[in-house]
């Protein structure tokens, strides 16, 4: 009947609502370093079953379908698409970019560690590695000092920090990266700033040098960008429109057949 149908366009509705702030999300964070696109997935909600397939017709046939109607849909996840992103150059030489899988890792203060893509490190007051987030320095994990007097800083693909200083000819190692993976990335929780925590479904992270167990390698000077495709989100923006249009009509539509019924006269 009609009053189900003004229900069920509204379940369209909403779906496309929560798309719509999916697409406009992606889109306000093209230019974020290491940003990862989402997805919004959809089903099919419940069924009303006025004939089940396979019943028994009045000549006692079994019938090849059945008689359901729809009641409507919902947004039954929304995934993030980890695919690499282009590489930026910066010569900045604390700027890495990860080539490959893994990510970051980053001492909250809170005591947490979180997880980053976003390779666009400085150093604080104390000399150590930080993120630049929001004015809160995160010290990259494990932690990394970066002398006062050094000249220069060189980062190798698998992750050793080394720096130049006065009086020396040969590269000083400082430290070690080290970078974490896990299982199901899609699982980690996004706390915004670029970073991710681990949670009962991405699994614990495994650790590991760059280059080693699959990580990716490290790439000095460059950042990574967003994997954010202008073209697609603005189709997918228009398509998401007309699909919120289209609802409304139906809505429109169910709102006039139920005005006509009220207005039948015996």
């Amino acid at each position: 009947m009609s009053v189900q149908t003004l229900y069920t366009a509204a379940t369209g509705m909403q779906s496309m609502q929560t798309k719509l702030d999916v697409i406009a999300n992606n889109l306000a964070n093209v230019n974020t370093t290491g940003f990862k696109k989402d997805r919004a997935n959809f089903e099919d909600l419940f069924y009303d079953h006025e004939v089940l397939p396979g019943n028994p017709d009045s000549t006692g046939n079994l019938t090849p379908t059945g008689t359901e109607v729809g009641l409507g849909v919902r947004v039954s996840s929304v995934q993030t698409d980890f695919k690499q992103g282009a590489f930026t150059s910066t010569d900045r030489p604390l700027d890495m970019l990860i080539e490959g899988e893994g990510f970051f890792q980053v001492l909250d203060p809170s005591g947490e560690v979180y997880y980053s893509r976003a390779g666009n490190f400085s150093v604080n007051a104390n000399g150590q590695v930080v993120t630049g987030s929001a004015g809160i320095g995160r010290p990259l994990q494990p932690a990394i000092v970066i002398p006062q007097d050094a000249t220069a800083v060189e980062v190798s693909p698998d992750g050793i920090v080394s720096v130049q200083q006065p009086g020396s000819s040969t590269l000083n190692e400082v430290g070690q990266i080290q970078l974490a993976t896990f299982i199901n990335p899609e699982g980690l929780l996004k706390l915004g700033e670029n970073l991710y925590a681990e949670t009962g479904a991405s699994s614990a992270p495994i650790t590991g040098n760059p280059q080693t167990n699959g990580l990716g390698q490290i790439r000095k000077g460059m950042l990574e960008a967003s994997n954010v495709e202008p073209v697609q989100e603005l189709i997918d923006l228009i398509t998401t429109q007309r699909s919120f249009e289209l609802n409304s009509q139906t809505i429109q539509a169910g709102d006039q057949i139920l005005q006509l019924i009220s207005n039948l006269r015996r």
